[in-house]
């Protein structure tokens, strides 16, 4: 979402603890402060999340994300760096529900193990796939940024990112959005007309809709900041996102500065609705912190998405849900360590997202899915 580049975000967030926790073999270790008194490294389901039932681990290695389901819900489409497959750096891979289980077999690689790649969604007939990569640079990784002086944590906007379609034997089709700059960060509307994406064609990070073929592109946001992982209401009239937007002179200069550089610091995000046009724009959360990943709930009427506002230590993420209005805010997931990238299915009846838990003190993100109960 969704992070697209926003898969990096775990690299800010979710990730921080690999390099500056004091001990690195088992993060949790040391808290003794926490939510609940299971180490989260064994814990499956917590008994607080009523909203989850019979929840399955769906991958046991690496860092996977940003899994979303085909439109006839029996396949998911995710963003993956698992060493034992291959990848060294984000490559999108497909799954059918129908071939077993990534627990004991490697799912298709679909991207060809070429550049960076993100943001992953599947195509109106699910015969075919979307995705953002920076093949067009290299076929190599591109380089990480540099750790800061200030500490301070910044991740790329890679201008390489164009955003493709594939079929699911991994043969590239189309290049569906190109340009100078970056093109990433697409998904499509439940009703497969439309597409939204971030670019920095205008010269910010802006949110972008077209026609599913790729033509007749439309800006929706224009105030600074960082306008990314968007997603469709359910009957397509709404678009949900994520957003950092500086607000004094300070913020403002570190922001342009950054961006000048294809750097951004995700470290405070809220989220914003607006119609899909632009129009009747709306700031939902103000928590503070980082507050992003969202995807509307079934009925249209909440939304959920991933926040560390109540957190002490940065990454200890947890979902939460709100009214489209800002109230009624519920924490859906009560882990120590990482919730994020909530999907439902088209049928409203599974969630699937990406935890840290049960990881049994490996450094790894995984994806979970779960029935939903309202």
């Amino acid at each position: 979402m969704k992070t697209k580049i926003i898969f990096t975000i775990i690299t800010a967030f979710g990730m921080i603890w690999l390099s500056s926790c004091n001990n690195s073999a088992n993060p949790h270790n040391g808290n003794k402060t926490s939510t609940t008194a299971q180490n989260p490294d064994s814990v499956l389901h917590y008994p607080q999340e009523k909203h989850l039932a019979n929840i399955k681990q769906l991958t046991d290695k690496g860092d996977n994300a940003e899994a979303y389901f085909s439109f006839n819900d029996s396949m998911i489409v995710f963003q993956a760096k698992v060493p034992q497959w291959g990848s060294q750096c984000d490559q999108i891979y497909y799954f059918p529900f129908s071939d077993g289980d990534m627990m004991t077999q490697m799912p298709k690689l679909l991207s060809n193990g070429l550049g960076r790649t993100t943001c992953s969604f599947f195509m109106p007939g699910d015969t075919t796939v979307l995705y953002a990569s920076t093949r067009s640079g290299g076929d190599a990784c591109p380089p990480l940024p540099e750790k800061r002086a200030d500490g301070k944590y910044v991740w790329p906007v890679y201008p390489d990112f164009d955003i493709y379609v594939a079929d699911l034997n991994g043969n590239l089709i189309d290049t569906l959005i190109s340009g100078p700059g970056y093109d990433a960060e697409a998904t499509i509307s439940p009703q497969g007309d439309k597409i939204v994406f971030t670019s920095d064609r205008s010269g910010d990070m802006e949110l972008y809709t077209c026609d599913i073929d790729g033509s007749n592109i439309k800006q929706v946001t224009n105030q600074l900041g960082y306008d990314g992982g968007a997603f469709f209401s359910p009957d397509g009239t709404k678009l949900v996102f994520r957003s950092s937007r500086p607000k004094t002179k300070e913020d403002i200069k570190v922001y342009k500065d950054l961006l000048a550089q294809g750097l951004v610091m995700p470290t405070e995000m809220e989220i914003y609705i607006c119609n899909v046009d632009g129009s009747d724009l709306k700031q939902v959360t103000h928590l503070g912190k980082a507050n992003w990943a969202p995807f509307f709930l079934p009925s249209g009427k909440k939304i959920i998405f991933s926040s560390n506002h109540a957190g002490t230590r940065g990454f200890d993420f947890n979902l939460y849900m709100v009214n489209l209005d800002g109230t009624g805010l519920e924490r859906v997931t009560y882990d120590d360590t990482f919730d994020a990238f909530p999907m439902f299915s088209y049928d409203g009846k599974k969630l699937i997202f990406s935890s840290s838990r049960n990881n049994r003190g490996a450094r790894s993100l995984n994806l979970f899915i779960a029935d939903w109960v309202d």
